[in-house]
Parts: C-alpha cells; sequence; structure tokens
C-alpha cells in the first residue's frame, strides 16, 4: 500500500479524486509500489520562493519536483520514500486558459508531470523529452484527461 498525502495550501478546489488517481495509474504503469510522496498545491509566490531558493530561478514555475532518495539507503522504511511535488494553482490556472482547455486537465498534466520525475525521467535533451512526454499523454489518455474537455 502507498502513503500519498495531498495538501492544498490555496483557497482553490483542487479535485483530490483525480490527483489520487493519476498518481497511482503513475505508480501502476511504472509497476512501483510501498511509496510515500506528497503533492502540496500552493500559490505562485510560494512557489516563485522555492524556485528561487532551490533553482535560483526568482519566478514562479508551475511545478517543482524534490525526489528524497537518489540513492539506496542503508535505513529501511516502510515505505520507499519518493519525495514532494509542489504545483502552482494560479500557473495552473493561467496555463489551462492559455493552452485552451480544463483546469482540471492542467493539475492533472502537473501532477503526472511532478510523478514521473520523482520517479527519475527528466526532458533535458529531446529524446528523453520524447519519452516523457509519451507517458504523460498516456496516463491521461487512460484516465480520459483529454487535451479538450
Amino acid at each position: 500500500m502507498d502513503q500519498i498525502s495531498i495538501f492544498n495550501e490555496t483557497k482553490h478546489i483542487i479535485n483530490e479524486e483525480l490527483v489520487l488517481s493519476l498518481i497511482k495509474s503513475v505508480l501502476t504503469s511504472e509497476q512501483k509500489q510501498g511509496v510515500e510522496l506528497n503533492v502540496i498545491f500552493i500559490d505562485n509566490q510560494a512557489i516563485q520562493t522555492i524556485n528561487r531558493d532551490y533553482r535560483g530561478l526568482d519566478q514562479p514555475t508551475d511545478v517543482i519536483s524534490f525526489a528524497f532518495c537518489d540513492s539506496p539507503s542503508i535505513i529501511e522504511y516502510e515505505y520507499e520514500l519518493l519525495g514532494d511535488i509542489y504545483v502552482s494553482v494560479e500557473k495552473a490556472h493561467e496555463q489551462a486558459i492559455e493552452y485552451g482547455h480544463s483546469f482540471d486537465r492542467e493539475i492533472g498534466f502537473l501532477t503526472v508531470h511532478g510523478m514521473f520525475h520523482l520517479l527519475g525521467y527528466d526532458h533535458l535533451i529531446e529524446s528523453d523529452a520524447k519519452i516523457m512526454r509519451q507517458k504523460e499523454e498516456g496516463i491521461l489518455n487512460a484516465n480520459r484527461i483529454t487535451k479538450r474537455e
């Protein structure tokens, strides 16, 4: 069983059932179980502070993932500690409008994107980006979260 915590630190309503369902879909697709992770929904000011402090970029971003364990631990835990995903709800609203799809779709995409980062995927080079995008779209499509809802 997984330990998944969702924290909404904003006044916006988040479809937590959707977020949880997408996380479980990613974990199933990647054959991961027994994991612990947090998804924290915050505003632009909070994510800008995180982005500045940890990435040296003094601007808001849409999602930031922090993997807990990049190397094996000598301590045995009940769960594999994956990490934290921070999502800017304000950025999600802006991008949903910009891309012409629903807020839920954007929150879903950002959550799935953050999950794949926690699992070691990245998009710094084109071939890796293509793999990551295919996996993201596969999860969204499997959950009937289309670009045009």
